[in-house]
């Protein structure tokens, strides 16, 4: 069978990446707004506060199960997926160019455009080029992430009824230069981050084909060792779970970039100053100093439990996606 020409190929990544990624977010929406809040609120929850001894009792969100239960009982269900229209608009182009971009990279790298060659590349190569995919779909989705942020922090009443009205206050405030808010933390969370997600996601997909075919050899099974569903989806959630760890850090700095300067209703707590960062270093810091280093992992529970199923669905659904736009194509 005739392998798709390259413009061909591209566009099947792109398409299954785009879907992929919008069943993602749709389904971890409501961990996503718990997460946010949690990340550009000031104040302490009331865990970290009992291990400071500081409870002022001034947070706003104190907790996965409470953080929950006021969304739900302030906002009604809708409140779980505020911010999820421009969410949509910035991961689906996001995780099109990434899977695209991937795609390319790994082609280059391995010199064949069968998806199956590509797990015989070196791990590094894995890495590097999941790091340099989710560059390039950074840059190209980024203010969508920004106008995504800023609507899901805001809770209610609403300060920004629309995208639209949240977007005219950014441009007349910051300027066009406002949109990229953020832009530099988020690059250098986005190399290890996707280069950890996607290498590690290949690194188990080769552990379970060897599982695969061990287990086969000593059944003297005839069976195909291509992975199922099942194995993709543990694959992805354990590479999600990884990368998300690690660099989540960084994850609460852009957002602090992201808002700084903005409106806030003071029902939410203290809002973050225009300026407030000199620079991402800086902003790391003066967290470290305001807040200790439990600041810097604000929203780490529901961050964590976001990420493994998001990833996990992310690259099943791409998966199977391909495939069936291939056998379609093809």
């Amino acid at each position: 069978m005739e392998e798709p020409g390259q413009i061909k190929r591209a566009l099947l990544d792109a398409s299954a990446g785009a879907i992929s990624g919008g069943i993602s977010r749709t389904v971890t929406s409501p961990l996503d707004v718990i997460k946010i809040r949690f990340q550009v609120q000031l104040e302490p929850t009331s865990s970290w506060a009992l291990l400071r001894g500081d409870l002022s009792g001034s947070s706003k969100y104190t907790g996965m199960s409470q953080a929950t239960k006021d969304i739900l009982r302030e906002e009604g269900l809708p409140g779980f997926w505020r911010g999820n229209v421009p969410a949509l608009l910035m991961v689906m182009p996001y995780t099109a160019i990434q899977f695209a971009m991937l795609h390319k990279l790994k082609t280059f790298a391995s010199g064949s455009s069968k998806t199956v060659d590509h797990l015989s590349i070196s791990p590094y190569l894995s890495y590097i080029s999941g790091g340099l995919a989710g560059c390039a779909a950074t840059v190209g989705s980024y203010p969508f992430d920004l106008l995504r942020t800023i609507l899901a922090s805001q809770g209610e009443p609403k300060v920004y009824p629309t995208m639209r009205s949240a977007l005219f206050d950014i441009i007349s405030t910051r300027g066009f230069r406002g949109l990229y808010a953020g832009l530099s933390p988020t690059l250098v969370e986005i190399v290890p981050y996707a280069g950890l997600q996607f290498g590690t996601y290949d690194t188990f997909k080769r552990w379970a084909m060897t599982w695969n075919r061990s287990r086969s050899f000593n059944t003297s099974s005839t069976t195909d060792h291509s992975l199922s569903s099942f194995q993709l989806f543990i694959c992805g959630l354990a590479a999600g779970t990884c990368a998300k760890l690690v660099c989540h850090p960084l994850d609460v700095v852009k957002k602090r970039f992201q808002i700084e300067g903005l409106q806030r209703h003071p029902k939410y707590g203290a809002r973050v100053d225009h300026r407030a960062y000199k620079n991402m270093f800086d902003a790391l810091q003066r967290i470290l100093q305001s807040e200790g280093w439990h600041g810097l992992y604000k929203g780490i529970v529901p961050s964590t439990i976001k990420a493994a199923p998001a990833g996990a669905v992310t690259f099943v659904a791409y998966e199977f996606t391909s495939d069936w736009l291939e056998s379609i194509l093809s």
